[in-house]
């Protein structure tokens, strides 16, 4: 299977697990934990099995993922869920393949949140959030408005559907580390 975890094993654990992810997330705007640490667990009994160079890129690769849903989550940008999520992608990925999925799941959020505030017909506030919300990331928060899940008039999507999405798909047809 090789230290980017190919194979029919690994792919089907991968798909289901990232899949019903994405299915729990459009159902009821949660990811669980259960399912998430089943991913965490799998990705990392996976890539034990084919030796300790795959294991560790596993390892770092989560950790990495751990890294990015705490800012993320601190940000007000994900959920708890989401975040969750993104360590079991990186467990599975590897710290070589977890970039090219990370801009993947990026640009998938990204139509996705245009999509859903063209569909509420709100496209123009949420293009102004996003300014003020990048304002406020690139000062650290000393400027811009704080808007949370809870903001008046924000627009939420279920970014789970994303992740997983974007995941699957770099995985198929990412780059394939030598």
């Amino acid at each position: 299977m090789g230290q980017d975890l190919t194979g029919i094993v690994p792919a089907v654990a991968f798909v289901a697990l990232a899949g019903t992810a994405g299915l729990y997330d459009i159902w009821s705007r949660r990811i669980p934990n259960w399912l998430t640490l089943c991913m965490l667990v799998a990705a990392l009994a996976l890539r034990a099995v084919e030796g300790l160079a795959p294991l560790g890129s596993g390892v770092v690769g989560a950790l990495c993922g751990l890294l990015l849903a705490l800012v993320l989550f601190k940000l007000g940008a994900v959920g708890g869920g989401d975040g969750k999520l993104l360590i079991g992608v990186g467990a599975f990925l590897g710290y070589e393949r977890l970039p090219g999925a990370l801009l993947t799941i990026g640009v998938l959020g990204g139509l996705l949140g245009v999509l859903e505030a063209v569909r509420r017909g709100v496209i123009l506030p949420a293009i102004l959030n996003a300014g003020n919300m990048l304002r406020r990331w690139f000062t650290l928060g000393r400027s811009g408005e704080r808007r949370t899940l809870e903001s008046p008039g924000v627009v939420t999507v279920p970014y789970g559907v994303a992740i997983s999405a974007g995941a699957i798909l770099w995985w198929f047809w990412g780059g394939q580390v030598p």
